[in-house]
């Protein structure tokens, strides 16, 4: 079975950049690559180590809300000032493609995004060069998988909507029509 926003994307999306921006050949159309989340966990460092508990309850989480495991990543340099050797576990990272990124994008739109605390709609100005969106979300609770009741450590997330053969008026477009809540110009 196709997942729902990727049947919306096929049908309605692609027409809409076809018509628009005048893309004639179908293999020149953008495509939505890849959805990537990390969550930085260097703020849990205790003296030379990660917390072992913040470590469990991040990943369980990432677990969770992605149904994917994890991957830990570990510091590529080291920075006094903020406690950090070479080597030492700094954050968590998922890379979700194919269906279940199609369904993650689905529960992020329909479900996570409209439960942020005052939200007033996403900014526009997250976009670089070639058309990926990133933006960050203050807590774990707003997907509705999360047990927020029973999490020990409250953390944040960047997700990061990749996109190939694009830029940034045209992934704004396709966002625009997949659903995603961009903030409207009065409310700058």
């Amino acid at each position: 079975m196709i997942p729902r926003m990727k049947q919306k994307w096929q049908e309605s999306v692609n027409a809409k950049l076809k018509s628009e921006f005048g893309i004639d050949n179908p293999m020149a159309l953008p495509t939505f690559e890849k959805i990537v989340v990390n969550v930085g966990m260097g703020h849990s460092l205790e003296g030379t180590k990660l917390n072992p508990t913040h470590k469990e309850e991040v990943l369980k989480t990432l677990t969770v809300i992605t149904g994917q495991k994890p991957v830990v990543v570990k510091a590529k340099k080291s920075v006094s000032n903020f406690k950090v050797r070479t080597g030492y576990e700094s954050g968590a990272m998922v890379t979700l493609r194919g269906d279940r990124m199609w369904e993650f994008f689905d529960r992020l739109v329909s479900l996570a995004i409209p439960r942020i605390k005052d939200f007033r709609g996403l900014k526009k100005t997250s976009f670089d060069k070639a058309g990926n969106y990133s933006f960050g979300v203050n807590e774990q609770g707003i997907f509705p998988e999360v047990d927020i009741a029973n999490a020990k450590y409250q953390h944040g997330m960047h997700i990061t909507l990749c996109f190939a053969k694009s830029n940034k008026e045209i992934s704004t477009v396709a966002l625009t029509e997949m659903g995603m809540p961009f903030q409207r110009p009065e409310d700058n």
